[in-house]
C-alpha cells in the first residue's frame, strides 16, 4: 500500500474516531444513556425487531455469555423486551420497548441539532452514509473472517 493511501486510511479512522467522541449523549434526564456495547445490540435490535438472541449475538460478535449479561442488564433498564417465540416456545425473541423508542428518538433529535448546518446537501451526506455502511460491513466480515466479495 503507498504511503499515500496508508496516511488518507489513518486520517479516515482518526476522525471517524474524533467525530464520534464529539457527538454527546442528550442532557434529557429521560434519557437512558448506554455504554459502546448496549449501543450496538440496541442498533441491531432497532434495526431487526424480533430478533433472535443468537441471531443479536452473533450481529454484534460478542460471545453468548457476555451478551447474555448485556441483554439481561438492558432488560433490567427496559430497554429490551424478550417475548416467547410463537414457533419456538424454547426461544424468545427480542423487541425495543416504548422507552427505548423514546431514547432512540433523543439520540435523533440530538445529533439533528448538533449536526444540522454542517453538510445541507443531501447527495453528499448519502455519500458520507453509504462510505460508512460500506465500512462497517467490511469490518464486521473481516472479524468474522468472510470474504465480503463472496
Amino acid at each position: 500500500m503507498s504511503d499515500v493511501k496508508a496516511a488518507g486510511l489513518h486520517e479516515l479512522a482518526d476522525l471517524v474516531f474524533a467525530v464520534g467522541r464529539q457527538l454527546r449523549p442528550p442532557t434529557d434526564p429521560s434519557f437512558e444513556p448506554c455504554t459502546p456495547i448496549e449501543i450496538s445490540v440496541m442498533r441491531f435490535v432497532h434495526r431487526n425487531p424480533g430478533t433472535s438472541a443468537r441471531a443479536a449475538s452473533e450481529a454484534t460478535l460478542l460471545p453468548s455469555s457476555n451478551f447474555s449479561r448485556v441483554l439481561r442488564g438492558l432488560e433490567q433498564r427496559g430497554l429490551v423486551e424478550r417475548v416467547v417465540d410463537e414457533r419456538n416456545a424454547r426461544g424468545v425473541c427480542l423487541y425495543p420497548t416504548e422507552k427505548a423508542e423514546r431514547n432512540q428518538q433523543y439520540l435523533r433529535d440530538n445529533w439533528d441539532q448538533t449536526l444540522r448546518g454542517i453538510i445541507d446537501d443531501p447527495a453528499v451526506i448519502e455519500v458520507v452514509n453509504a462510505t460508512l455502511r460500506r465500512i462497517e460491513e467490511e469490518l464486521i466480515a473481516r472479524r468474522r473472517g468472510v470474504d465480503p466479495a463472496g
